[in-house]
């Protein structure tokens, strides 16, 4: 039976990681209940309270959640990894499953749920969401390499990078601001080998991936 677990929610939105660490400190199982809302703040929260089970966002200010949540598996021996996002995409899940994560659900699944999901994560069993198991196996191929390292945030951006949008535009299309467009576009930059926006929009765009509505 599980017991005096310790479990980290990692997430940039106050009113969904408080909302969610509130639910679970009702939880019999839970011991603590960490807060993270960036990558380096996870990193630091895994070193010090060392959990047994993180929920982990995907799109986070300072980096991708995916890569992050490889990193905390070997940061931290015998941690399990839930994804816990808004994003329904197979290929993002895919890519998440095969850095080890042990679960992918989406983020509007009942509140229940979604207890229910990091409860068997942390007794050791795995968990895809509702839809989701189906669309892993017969849902379209992912994007080409290196797009395939993108999370789908970062693709959002680069194709409207690649359609000659401003930071500014970027930012106002999808509801952020542009110092996190900014660092996003630092991450997207990195991941495909580029070293400006000038290189970044002309391989999107010989990709095809230049999104027409900016």
């Amino acid at each position: 039976m599980l017991s005096d677990l310790r479990v980290l929610v990692v997430d940039d939105h106050p009113v969904f990681r408080r909302g969610l660490g509130a639910l679970l400190h009702l939880e019999p199982w839970v011991a603590q209940v960490a807060e993270a809302s960036t990558v380096a703040d996870a990193l630091r929260e895994a070193t010090g309270c060392r959990p047994h089970v993180v929920a982990m966002d995907l799109a986070l200010p300072d980096g991708d959640g995916i890569e992050a949540a490889g990193r905390l598996l070997k940061l931290v021996p015998g941690v399990r990894v839930l994804i816990l996002t808004m994003t329904r995409d197979a290929g993002v899940a895919a890519r998440a499953l095969r850095t080890g994560v042990h679960g992918y659900v989406v983020k509007d699944a009942d509140p229940d749920l979604v207890v229910e999901a990091l409860r068997t994560v942390a007794a050791g069993g795995s968990v895809l969401g509702p839809g989701l198991g189906p669309a892993l196996l017969t849902g379209p191929a992912g994007p080409p390499a290196p797009f395939d390292r993108l999370t789908s945030r970062e693709r959002d951006i680069l194709r409207r990078l690649a359609a000659g949008a401003s930071n500014a535009r970027i930012a106002h299309a999808l509801g952020l601001s542009e110092k996190t467009v900014r660092n996003q576009l630092s991450a997207v930059f990195a991941k495909l080998g580029v070293a400006d926006r000038v290189q970044a929009a002309l391989l999107a765009r010989d990709a095809g991936l230049a999104d027409t509505a900016r």
